[in-house]
């Protein structure tokens, strides 16, 4: 669990410690297919940006109020700062469950048929009487 914290520290994108944070409001948008998406507004101080609000189990409706974090060299390339989109991606609690399934398959697989010998040896071990105290 270390590791991962440490790894969804690391790596998000737009960096979480120099990112710095705007405001944002949804608008839907016509994409190229007519389907009306979800666009985060912001505004920098300096010019007015829009970035896809569309994310796989998270919807919004026009007007909602959020908040958008982004690196002051590309601020075009920012994204909305909640839990399940920019610290949790689908990919990678898809890649992690994957990964413990093939770890979990391969343990099972070493451990399921023992050779001859290991059995035998189990059944005859005998565990050592130990000492109460250390003398």
């Amino acid at each position: 669990m270390v590791c991962y914290g440490t790894y969804l520290v690391a790596t998000r994108q737009p960096d979480f410690f120099d990112g710095e944070y705007a405001p944002a409001i949804i608008q839907l948008k016509l994409n190229e297919k007519g389907k009306k998406v979800p666009w985060a507004v912001y505004h920098t101080g300096y010019k007015e940006y829009a970035i896809n609000a569309l994310y796989l189990f998270r919807e919004y409706q026009s007007g909602d109020r959020v908040t958008v974090i982004y690196e002051a060299a590309t601020p075009e390339k920012g994204a909305i700062y909640h839990w399940w989109g920019y610290w949790i991606t689908w990919q990678e609690l898809l890649g992690g469950i994957l990964i413990i399934f093939l770890l979990f398959q391969l343990a099972r697989t070493l451990t399921s048929n023992p050779t001859p010998e290991a059995l035998l040896e189990q059944m005859e071990y005998v565990e050592p009487i130990k000492k109460k105290y250390i003398e």
